[in-house]
């Protein structure tokens, strides 16, 4: 396998002397895109690339390159028809997409990638490729003169070269530094760079087929392919791209569209692709994080909150006792009498339509604030404000709501209740004092005991 990691590079070493001792189809042609399949096959063995997508999807990348290459090239040894011709610019764009994916699954080794990471890495780089496309790509773009299909691939491609380097660049900031993320931040530069020698040479009409600027791509390729061979930084991977970050790429998207709708001849229009892009992402993010936190939030008032009876359970009840420290309030424990016969009577689905109803009385029995709680079992907890006597006056309108039967499914069935009150005093103690007299009234059959 590692034989194979040496392919590429020991090629493209050969294919340099070879282009100038023997320029034609055999070097052109065939030994030069020999160098691209080498790299697909350093790429698919490469080890210790836990995530499964990475190297077919890189692979795939240089393949649609590698084809789109074959076309281009013999088309300059044969004539073809233009729909081939056009058909080499569809597999050069496909590389893009298919990089994007691929790298971006390179660099994090982990299996499945967050949604968030990905988006807020294409915000930064859409907002930057918004930045320099608008004042580096205007003065090197050539000018077609109405030649649409000319005009649209002297623009999509330098922006896609700067939306995949800013991309990567941003990614790789993203999980930290490692020789695999350096790697393919060279392997990128040099692509992109490459595109844009090619760019600039045509526009000043002085491009050669089959110069040294062609070997540019085939560099890019082998650094890019060395570095599936190198491991990366999982485990020292960061919380997420700074928001500040992601705060100023949507502001100069939203800004360079308003300036493009206010003066529209100040600014080159191809910016609109990657602004809109970062916009567009901008509120799928948004929506993502609403989504997220209302999901998080709904988790957290399950978490705390008892199943059957939709009252607060015993850890809220518990955390809201420090928020009665300071007030003058009192604890209640309720323990229901005879509800053990209820569930060996008549089973325990009879027992919890029990619990519920029992619920139901008590909420309608307490005052605007109180807080009651299902702690757990037969057993209901209550913090309410008030003195003394009106707490008690409380407690024996909760015991009232129980003094007549329930009729559930035809069955009438009578339970009564124990009260221990507790009144708040500051002490830690509040919980157990107010457990201590709970059992006492029920020893001592009184049905509300204060300590």
């Amino acid at each position: 396998m590692r034989t194979l990691r040496l392919v590429a590079p020991v090629l493209l070493a050969l294919q340099l002397p070879l282009h100038q001792l023997f320029a034609g189809v055999w070097s052109d042609l065939i030994a030069f895109n020999s160098v691209a399949v080498a790299c697909m096959v350093s790429v698919l063995v490469a080890p210790r690339i836990n995530n499964r997508w990475a190297q077919p999807l890189i692979a795939l990348a240089l393949g649609s390159w590698c084809m789109g290459s074959v076309i281009a090239t013999s088309t300059s040894y044969v004539d073809y028809a233009a729909g081939l011709t056009n058909f080499s610019d569809v597999l050069y764009l496909l590389f893009y997409p298919l990089a994007l994916l691929g790298l971006q699954r390179l660099i994090s080794n982990r299996q499945k990638l967050s949604i968030l990471e990905v988006i807020d890495a294409s915000i930064v780089a859409l907002g930057l490729s918004t930045l320099i496309a608008a004042f580096a790509l205007h003065p090197v773009l050539p000018h077609f003169e109405g030649d649409f299909i000319q005009s649209f691939l002297a623009i999509i491609y330098p922006v896609a070269d700067l939306v995949l380097l800013c991309f990567i660049v941003a990614t790789v900031v993203l999980h930290g530094f490692s020789m695999r993320g350096l790697l393919l931040t060279v392997g990128v530069v040099l692509y992109s760079a490459t595109d844009f020698l090619f760019l600039w040479q045509n526009l000043n009409l002085n491009y050669i087929f089959g110069s040294l600027v062609d070997y540019g791509w085939l560099f890019a390729f082998v650094v890019i392919a060395e570095s599936c061979w190198h491991p990366s930084t999982d485990n020292k991977s960061k919380a997420g791209v700074s928001p500040v970050l992601i705060t100023i790429s949507v502001f100069l998207s939203a800004t360079f569209l308003a300036l493009l709708a206010i003066a529209p001849d100040n600014f080159p229009h191809f910016v609109l692709i990657p602004a809109i892009g970062t916009l567009v992402l901008a509120f799928i993010r948004m929506s993502i994080a609403l989504n997220q936190a209302r999901n998080i939030g709904h988790e957290k008032i399950l978490a705390r909150t008892d199943e059957l009876t939709m009252l607060p359970n015993r850890r809220r009840f518990i955390s809201e006792i420090q928020n009665f420290a300071m007030r003058e309030s009192s604890l209640l424990l309720m323990d229901l009498d005879g509800f053990k016969p209820v569930n060996d009577s008549f089973g325990h689905e009879m027992g919890d339509k029990v619990l519920q109803q029992v619920a139901q009385r008590f909420s309608r029995a307490l005052p605007s604030g109180a807080l009651l709680a299902r702690l757990g079992g037969d057993e209901f907890g209550i913090l309410v404000d008030g003195n003394k006597d009106v707490v008690m006056e409380i407690a024996l309108a909760l015991r009232g709501t129980l003094s007549y039967p329930f009729v559930i499914d035809g069955h009438e069935i009578k339970i009564g209740v124990s009260i221990g009150v507790a009144k708040n005093d500051g002490a830690d103690d509040l919980m157990q004092r107010a457990d201590n007299a709970m059992y006492s009234a029920k020893r001592q059959a009184l049905g509300v005991c204060q300590l």
